[in-house]
């Protein structure tokens, strides 16, 4: 991965203050304490992959709080997924509290106060997910945090595996590949919560959430499908069209219109890509279910604003100047 840091070579009185300040740009603001004093060890990886944050570190033992005052000074709309590799990890956040073992994960909400404490030495892989890329998936996730997904569920263990191999593929996997990566592992990170809370119930409020998991995970599996009626989403869900269009009524949308809006989303992100810059517009409209163009672009322009070309080419080249701007702060912030 990209970047890595260690406190190894760091002399023991600074090493607490040093990894305070790498954690926090790599996860979220917080205050941090070890038992482990000037011994304290720990290392970082942190990279990349398309867009999508990844982080894998190993340190003693420890714990972060992020506070109301971190919160407040130190924006962040992040989720934030704690896989754990080894040792044992503890999190708690709005009154929950989750104990994570080894190839189980938890979510955390950057937005909230939270706490994470590592009572031993522990390996962990974390993910930064955006707000929007994870809540189009599932809908309101605030009530998901500091719940552990267990590797024992079918989706639960394939997700954990898929993710752990995550860090060790960004630095060779191919461009073209790694919005696929990307979304792949979003995709599981969804279906695992919706697997898990929705055969366990207790972690829930109420059916209609467990319901409403359900729907979604079976909309986006098949999203690319020109042929996806209401009936088929229903049937797959185990409900009735109704009751389909009622759960989805509560953000505005019903079956139709909640397909529409997840195809554009996608399509939004494959033209905001330019790893996706050589792929035509029609192409990228047709392999995420849209069978007409125009249709396609006016749908477009209502949703964001800008015809798909448009849009494409303000998104590409933000990208590009963006790019521009990191390649100069690297090159100046080298040590």
């Amino acid at each position: 991965m990209a970047i890595v840091y260690s406190t190894r070579e760091i002399h023991p009185r600074d090493r607490l203050s040093y990894w305070l300040e790498v954690a926090t740009k790599a996860f979220a603001g917080h205050e941090f304490a070890s038992s482990s004093g000037s011994s304290f060890t720990a290392d970082i990886r942190s990279g990349l992959l398309a867009g999508l944050a990844v982080s894998a570190f190993e340190c003693d033992p420890c714990g972060a709080y992020r506070t109301a005052r971190h919160v407040a000074r130190n924006s962040n709309d992040d989720f934030l997924l704690c896989l754990q590799v080894a040792g044992k990890g503890m999190f708690e956040q709005d009154g929950r509290q989750a104990v994570i073992e080894p190839d189980s994960f938890v979510l955390l909400d950057a937005r909230r106060p939270y706490a994470s404490v590592y009572p031993e030495h522990v390996q962990v892989i974390t993910f930064k997910v955006p707000r929007q890329k994870l809540g189009s998936r599932l809908g309101n996730v605030e009530t998901l945090t500091a719940r552990s997904i267990a590797a024992q569920s079918s989706v639960g263990g394939l997700t954990s595996r898929f993710l752990s191999m995550l860090p060790s593929c960004i630095d060779t996997v191919d461009d073209a590949a790694a919005p696929r990566l990307a979304e792949q592992a979003l995709d599981l990170i969804a279906l695992a919560v919706s697997e898990e809370f929705g055969r366990s119930g207790a972690a829930l409020s109420s059916a209609r959430c467990t319901a409403l998991f359900r729907l979604k995970a079976v909309i986006e599996s098949r999203l690319n499908d020109p042929d996806l009626k209401p009936g088929a989403v229903a049937v797959g869900a185990d409900i009735s069209v109704r009751y389909a269009n009622d759960l989805l009524s509560q953000e505005g949308f019903s079956i139709e219109r909640y397909v529409l809006h997840r195809r554009l989303e996608r399509c939004r992100s494959a033209l905001e890509d330019r790893v996706q810059a050589h792929r035509k517009i029609g192409e990228i409209a047709f392999s995420w279910g849209f069978s007409d163009l125009s249709h396609f672009a006016r749908r477009f322009r209502e949703a964001y604003g800008f015809s798909p070309s448009d849009y494409r080419r303000r998104a590409l080249e933000a990208t590009a100047a963006r790019g521009s701007g990191d390649g100069v702060a690297a090159k100046g912030g080298a040590t």
